[in-house]
């Protein structure tokens, strides 16, 4: 009996190996999945790409109206007006250092390369002044 046993207990700790190996795997490419991703949304946040990915279908959805010959759909039209004023707002913030300013660290990362080949356009009439320390708002300046 003592025999049956032990093989049983051989079988249970190959198993429980293989278990711990494949959590293993799993939570290695969990952990390496989530770091890709915010590698990826240091420059463009995801709530960013899908809203612009959903705004360019709406722009694909009425081409395809129109491809057939038929009006677009006045919903369609108010829904792209809608996406255009969001993208907007959305857009204004990223680049606003006062509310999420992602664009504002990017614009200005990119404005202090001085290889002239690095950027063809020019960043820092976009940028923001930058904040003053330690201003004390509540008296003129001297």
């Amino acid at each position: 009996m003592s025999e049956r046993i032990e093989q049983l207990l051989e079988q249970m700790i190959v198993q429980l190996d293989r278990i711990a190996r494949e959590q293993k795997t799993t939570r290695e490419l969990t952990s390496k999945f989530v770091n890709a991703m915010e590698a990826a949304e240091s420059e463009i946040p995801e709530f960013m790409r899908r809203f612009a990915n959903y705004t360019h279908d709406l722009h694909d959805i009425s081409y395809m109206y129109e491809e057939r010959g038929i009006p677009v759909p006045p919903w369609i039209f108010r829904e792209m007006e809608r996406c255009d004023d969001r993208m907007h707002q959305r857009l204004k913030d990223l680049h606003d250092p006062a509310k999420d300013g992602r664009f504002e660290k990017i614009r200005r990362e990119m404005a202090t390369r001085d290889d002239a080949h690095e950027n063809r356009w020019d960043h820092t009439r976009l940028l923001y002044a930058p904040k003053k320390e330690n201003s004390n708002e509540t008296r003129p300046s001297e």
